[in-house]
C-alpha cells in the first residue's frame, strides 16, 4: 500500500490551528517569535496560547511543530536554552531549526526532542541529508530549488531520512529564502525574523519603452536577446520583484509515489479561509493519490480563488511546453470562486444563518458552502439584513446578513462562483471520515 504523506499546515493562531485540523491537516507549524523568521501576527508567542495549541493538537491525535529557524547573532545564542526550556517542556512534536550552533545546543539540552531541518539550511543533495541524519536530525525540509529528479535522488541516497517539501504558498525571490533585500532597503533583517517583504512591494519604473505589440519592456536577459520580458502596471504600480506563488497540487501523485513524507503549505500570516481552502484541496489530492485515483482538476479552480500573484509549480518541472500551460490555465479558471463570507450562528427559530460578509454577493449568485464534512453548491434565493428586512445585495466587508443555508454545522465559509464550476467527483471529507484517515 502507498504510504500516506503528512499534510502540514501553517498556523499563526488557535483559530487557524483548529481550521487546519478541521479541514484535513495532520500537523501544523507555528513560530516562537524571538527565534523564528515570523515575528509578527503570531499568537503563539504567549506561553498559555502555545500550551493550548499543543494540547489541542495532541487531544486530536495531531502534531504541533514549533519553528525555531532563526540564523542568530551571538546575543540570541546565549539566551536560547533559557528562553526555550519552558516551551520545550510543553512537548511540541518537533523543533524546526536551521542554525548548526543552535541545533548542537538543542541536542545537548533536550536529547529526546525531534529536530526537523528548516528549508533555510538549503539541503539540496543526499550527502547533506546523510550528514544531518548523523547529527540527530529526523527530517529535512528540502530546498525549493529542487526538481522532481533531484528530490528522488535525495530519497534514494538517504532512504532513512524523512523528507518534507513545500507544495503551496509564497516563494521568496532568493536562494531558499536567504535574502538580504529587506535588511538593505529598510534595515530589517529577514534572516533575523524581521522581513518587510520588500521584494513584494509595488515599484514604479519610468520612463518605460513600449514595443510595437504594446508591451512595456523592462528587461532583457543577455543570453536570450530576443526574449523580451514585459512589465504590466496598474494604478497601484507594478510588482517588479514578485515571484508567482507556488502551487503543486497537480504533482501530489508523483511526489507521493517517490516517497515524500510531508507536504507543507506556506502562510502563517494568512487567513483561516486560506488554510481551510488549501488544506481541503491538498487533503483531497493526497487521498486520491494514495487510492490510485486520477488527479481531480477541479482542485485547480478551488485554489485559483485565493489571493495570489499567479501560480507556478516552481522548480519541480524546469520547462513546460505551451500546450501544458494552456491545459493548466483552462482548468485553473474553471470553477474559480471568491471568498464572500463566514457563517457565525444559526437562529434556532427561523433556521436562518448569520453571515459575516467579506466581499459583495447577491441574491441569485451561485455559492459554495465550504465545510469540513463536505462542500455544497446552491443558488442564493433570499437574504435579510439585521433588521429582518429582505435585501438583494450584501455590500461587502463590515456588514452582516441573514440567509437560508443548508449547514451541517454552525461554522462554514462561503465562496461565490465567478464562472461555471468544474465537475467534482465527490466532496472532500476531512473531519473524522474513514477516507480521510492518515494515522
Amino acid at each position: 500500500m502507498t504510504k500516506i504523506p503528512e499534510l502540514l499546515a501553517p498556523a499563526g493562531s488557535i483559530d487557524m490551528l483548529q481550521t487546519a485540523f478541521n479541514f484535513g491537516a495532520d500537523a501544523i507549524y507555528a513560530g516562537q517569535p524571538r527565534y523564528s523568521l515570523r515575528v509578527r501576527n503570531n499568537d503563539f508567542g504567549k506561553i498559555e496560547v502555545l500550551k493550548q495549541g499543543i494540547d489541542t493538537a495532541h487531544d486530536l491525535g495531531k502534531k504541533f511543530y514549533l519553528v525555531s529557524n532563526l540564523l542568530p547573532h551571538g546575543a540570541k545564542t546565549r539566551t536560547y536554552i533559557k528562553d526555550m526550556s519552558p516551551v520545550v517542556a510543553l512537548k511540541p512534536d518537533a523543533l524546526i531549526m536551521s542554525d548548526p550552533g543552535l541545533i548542537m545546543m538543542a541536542r545537548e539540552a533536550w536529547p529526546e526532542m525531534p529536530i526537523h531541518l528548516s528549508v533555510q539550511a538549503n539541503t539540496v543533495n543526499g550527502a547533506s541529508a546523510k550528514f544531518w541524519r548523523s547529527v540527530g536530525i529526523s527530517r529535512v525540509i528540502l530546498s525549493r530549488e529542487l526538481s522532481f529528479d533531484e528530490i528522488e535522488e535525495v530519497r534514494q541516497d538517504c532512504p532513512e531520512m524523512e523528507l518534507e517539501v513545500f507544495v503551496h504558498g509564497a516563494l521568496c525571490i532568493a536562494y531558499s529564502g536567504r535574502c538580504l533585500l529587506s535588511g538593505y532597503m529598510s534595515h530589517r533583517d529577514s534572516n533575523q525574523g524581521a522581513c518587510t517583504n520588500a521584494c513584494r512591494w509595488d515599484y514604479k519604473v519610468k520612463p518605460a519603452k513600449e514595443t510595437a505589440s504594446g508591451d512595456v519592456v523592462l528587461i532583457q536577459e543577455g543570453k536570450r536577446p530576443d526574449d523580451l520580458m514585459p512589465m504590466e502596471e496598474d494604478e497601484h504600480g507594478t510588482y517588479i520583484m514578485n515571484s508567482k506563488d507556488l502551487r503543486a497540487v497537480e504533482h501530489i501523485e508523483r511526489l507521493t509515489a517517490m516517497g515524500v513524507d510531508s507536504f507543507k503549505i506556506e502562510g502563517r500570516t494568512k487567513s483561516p479561509y486560506y488554510v481551510a481552502r488549501t488544506c481541503q484541496s491538498y487533503r483531497t489530492a493526497i487521498n486520491d493519490a494514495v487510492q490510485g485515483k486520477p488527479f481531480n482538476t477541479a482542485l485547480l479552480g478551488n485554489l485559483e480563488g485565493l489571493a495570489n500573484r499567479g501560480y507556478t509549480d516552481g522548480f519541480y518541472e524546469r520547462h513546460h511546453d505551451k500546450e501544458y500551460q494552456l491545459y493548466m490555465r483552462g482548468y485553473s479558471l474553471s470553477g474559480r470562486s471568491l471568498y464572500v463570507g463566514e457563517t457565525l450562528e444559526i437562529d434556532p427559530a427561523s433556521g436562518r444563518v448569520k453571515i459575516d460578509v467579506k466581499n459583495r454577493f447577491s441574491v441569485g449568485d451561485k455559492l459554495e458552502i465550504i465545510e469540513p464534512q463536505g462542500n455544497q453548491d446552491l443558488i442564493l434565493e433570499s437574504m435579510w439584513n439585521m433588521k429582518g428586512e429582505s435585501i438583494q445585495v450584501a455590500p461587502g466587508s463590515g456588514h452582516f446578513v441573514w440567509a437560508q443555508l443548508p449547514l451541517t454545522s454552525k461554522h462554514a465559509y462561503i465562496a461565490r462562483y465567478t464562472n461555471e464550476p468544474a465537475k467534482v467527483e465527490a466532496s472532500s471529507c476531512c473531519n473524522g471520515q474513514e477516507s480521510c484517515s492518515v494515522d
